[in-house]
């Protein structure tokens, strides 16, 4: 049996990343979603996350719980080991990732397919400012970072999520599907 694919999803906060990978959930139910381990609370809200203490993501990482793990934002990301190790039996499996953790995912799975969902800033700024949860300054600051090179030698496909959320998740999912071999 062939592995599984391997998608990391990545991109500026405002791309829409979330109700894509929303999307995906419902129209590909075959497809694995990672839930990740973030050291904040649940009650946070947004995407659908296991919450941990700091403490208690220092110790599954020292365990060896995560397959892929990094920093941001003053938090800790990880993505667990087991919901990767499903590639094994022909599962795809996708995962939100970061900028911060490309340069390592594609050290330890060379395989790894990223989709880069973005949107143009007056887009991202637009969706920030409705989310309300950072000021004016902090969303130009943002945005001021959001570009980013992927590593050399990783499969990468563009996905421009500035309409509607239908078109939006139309691209996703083509992005979702095996090359054509000719």
């Amino acid at each position: 049996m062939n592995p599984g694919r391997l998608f990391a999803v990545v991109g500026p906060s405002g791309a829409g990343k979330d109700t894509l990978i929303a999307a995906a959930r419902d129209a590909l139910p075959g497809l694995v979603i990672v839930r990740r381990v973030i050291t904040r609370p649940e009650a946070a809200g947004g995407e659908d996350f296991e919450g941990v203490t700091p403490k208690e993501f220092a110790r599954r990482r020292e365990a060896g719980a995560f397959a892929l793990d990094w920093q941001a934002h003053g938090l800790s990301y990880g993505i667990p080991a087991e919901a990767l190790a499903l590639r094994s039996q022909g599962r795809d499996v996708l995962f939100n990732g970061s900028r911060a953790a490309l340069e390592r995912g594609a050290a330890l799975y060379p395989d790894m397919v990223v989709i880069r969902v973005t949107a143009p800033a007056t887009v991202l700024m637009e969706r920030l400012l409705a989310r309300g949860r950072e000021s004016r300054a902090d969303i130009e600051a943002r945005l001021a970072r959001a570009s980013f090179a992927v590593p050399e030698g990783l499969q990468v496909a563009e996905v421009v999520n500035d309409g509607p959320v239908a078109q939006g998740v139309a691209r996703f999912l083509a992005a979702l599907q095996p090359p054509v071999s000719g």
